[in-house]
């Protein structure tokens, strides 16, 4: 029964509904260990699947989680009935490509366009 508390089932809800797991973790797992997890047993045939832990994001209990705190921090007193599961939401958020981004002060932005006459 000592097991029950020291680790928890958690399984990973992807956006299409499908999931990951469950898994059992340690307490002392941290969230971005939890992301590593989800990245390397992320579905093949799934596309678009993630390829770091900068583009995870895990939310459990209408929470964003960050990547330093443990599974102890987020744990649920409903996690310590025995068999239960609990299910975090995975949110893939893909970098924002370099081409895409407008440099501040852009001088084509920047010019003025008035006429007097």
């Amino acid at each position: 029964m000592a097991e029950v508390h020291n680790q928890l089932e958690i399984k990973f809800r992807l956006t299409d509904g499908s999931d990951i797991g469950p898994i059992a973790f340690p307490d002392a797992t941290t969230v971005s260990a939890l992301k590593e997890t989800v990245i390397s047993e992320w579905p093949r045939e799934k596309e678009n699947g993630p390829r770091t832990v900068k583009e995870v994001k895990l939310i459990s209990a209408g929470k964003v989680l960050e990547n330093n705190k443990t599974v102890k921090d987020y744990r649920s007193p409903v996690s310590n009935l025995a068999g239960a599961v609990t299910t975090m939401h995975v949110i893939i958020q893909a970098p924002v490509a370099e081409k895409e981004k407008k440099p501040k002060g852009d001088p084509k932005m920047n010019k003025c366009v008035c006429s007097v006459m």
